[in-house]
């Protein structure tokens, strides 16, 4: 976002509000992640400890939520610089 029409106390306000929101969004990714592969890969309590099948689970489980995230986010991107484009085309 630009935001050199903002004096520099509306900058930095606007940073915080960025910074926040960016706080928020990475705590709830960091919330699912957690949620969706304690409940799909966790399943005996037993032990202190996750046993070497719950681990790999974990692990694959996290890298996939994550490549999931980090595509979608991608994808957004692309559709969002798609629409800008054709926002600053001059209409026929």
């Amino acid at each position: 976002m630009d935001f050199s029409s903002f004096n520099s106390a509306e900058q930095a306000h606007m940073n915080k509000i960025i910074e926040k929101k960016q706080m928020q969004d990475f705590l709830r990714l960091y919330a699912n992640i957690v949620e969706r592969c304690f409940s799909s890969c966790c399943n005996d309590f037993t032990s202190k400890t996750l046993s070497s099948k719950e681990e790999t689970c974990v692990m694959s489980c996290t890298e996939k939520f994550l490549k999931h995230s980090e595509r979608v986010g991608s994808r957004f991107a692309e559709l969002n610089a798609d629409a800008m484009a054709a926002a600053q085309k001059p209409s026929s």
